[in-house]
């Protein structure tokens, strides 16, 4: 067992784990954080992204040690005072999900881009999810949501709605 210090949407936890504990398990079974779904395990959907003291991570592929003495931010700790962090509000107003399964590491994955980029195209977008898969293919509704967020002129947010984007 190894000793940790990990501080978790805004709370300081010390624990003994296993060496061999990853992140996603850590969060969902120890600390019943089960808004971060487990996909599949092989770092390949995202479903599982959170944040690593300021990079975004697949918690499937991190050991809960190496998060030792960071600051993890999972898709439970955007919200403020009760309200929803305004990725969140997106994602619900411009029904960017079907099953909700792929939208916590959407969202985390979308929050990442807006810091390095508060206005992007929706090319940007599409790069910027593409390790983040949809099983339900609602895509177009996912990019709508974060130009939405990002505050993008109204044109933009609906000619990536249609797949086109706006000509100036």
């Amino acid at each position: 067992m190894t000793r940790i210090s990990v501080k978790v949407d805004g709370t300081t936890y010390e624990d003994e784990v296993e060496p061999r504990l990853l992140l996603i398990h850590y969060l969902r079974d120890r600390l019943g954080l089960t808004g971060t779904p487990i996909g599949c395990d092989t770092s390949n959907c995202g479903a599982c992204t959170v944040d690593l003291d300021g990079e975004t991570v697949k918690s499937c592929s991190v050991l809960t040690v190496q998060a030792d003495g960071s600051e993890v931010t999972t898709v439970q700790g955007l919200a403020t005072n009760g309200e929803w962090h305004p990725l969140q509000k997106a994602f619900h107003e411009c029904h960017a999900l079907q099953c909700g399964y792929c939208t916590p590491g959407m969202i985390m994955a979308a929050r990442d881009l807006l810091r390095e980029n508060p206005q992007p195209s929706a090319d940007d977008v599409r790069h910027a999810l593409e390790g983040n898969l949809c099983r339900c293919t609602g895509y177009q509704n996912i990019v709508h949501a974060v130009l939405a967020a990002s505050g993008a002129p109204e044109a933009d947010v609906a000619s990536a709605a249609s797949g086109q984007e706006a000509r100036t």
